[in-house]
This record gives structure tokens, sequence and C-alpha cells, in this order.
């Protein structure tokens, strides 16, 4: 089995993904606009820009998302109640990844040494994700 997380954004799924491949090293696999879907020919031009799904590979992990559109009446409920956690190989990829990452978000927890972690750190991304970036101790 393999868990995948899916965000869901706020008309900027395009650019938060791009922003992500670049933080994380990783390609956008896939990207598919509203306009490219069946049967949505008749949406509004500014609806048809936004993302239906797109998909990120690092490595061997993957996220997926889209923006929060479709045939759905209820608003953006923002992101909330999760967070993305990255597992890093060492201290140096934490604290890189931490750094590049949270640029123009919200640390809400400094990336540091903790007692289960030679490195852990929390922030809300500049785009409403939360994440956790993890260095465990050797066992």
């Amino acid at each position: 089995m393999k868990l995948e997380a899916y965000l869901f954004f706020n008309d900027q799924a395009a650019e938060a993904f791009d922003f992500y491949a670049s933080c994380l090293g990783g390609k956008i696999a896939m990207k598919v606009a509203m306009g490219e879907m069946p049967g949505c020919d008749q949406l509004p031009p500014e609806a048809k820009k936004q993302i239906a799904h797109v998909r990120l590979e690092a490595g061997d992990a993957v996220l997926l998302g889209s923006d929060w559109c479709g045939p759905t009446p209820e608003p953006y409920p923002g992101i909330h109640g999760n967070a993305v956690c990255i597992s890093a190989r060492n201290p140096a990829e934490a604290e890189r990844l931490f750094a590049s990452l949270s640029q123009g978000g919200k640390v809400t927890m400094p990336i540091a040494e903790t007692s289960w972690a030679l490195r852990f750190g929390m922030f809300t991304d500049r785009f409403g994700a939360s994440w956790m970036v993890n260095c465990n101790r050797p066992a």
C-alpha cells in the first residue's frame, strides 16, 4: 500500500505545485485544467483555468491536488485539520526543506532537535497547507 496526500486550493493549485516542485526537486507529472475535462466546455472562462487534478512526483514521494472547483455550491473551506509530513534523510535535508517550503508562510514550530527527532518543525505555507518536517533519530 502507498498513502498519498491530496490538497485542495482556492485557485492556487498550479502556483502551489510549481512552488512545491522547485522546493522538493520534483516534477509535475500531470496537470489537467477544468477546461480539458469532458463536459466542461460550458464553464465560464475563469473556471476552465482551474486545476482539476495535478500530480507531483519527487523520488518515491507523490503529492496530489486540485483547485476547489467544479459543480459544488459550497465555498472553499480552506485547508485545516491535517498536515503533510516529510521524513528527511538527514538534518541538513530537513533544514533545507523547512527553509524552502516555509518561505512566505507562517512558522508554528521552528525546526530544531526534539526528544524524538534529530530535527522537527511545523509551518503553514503561503498557500494555507500545513506541513511537518521530521528527521528521525536512528533506531
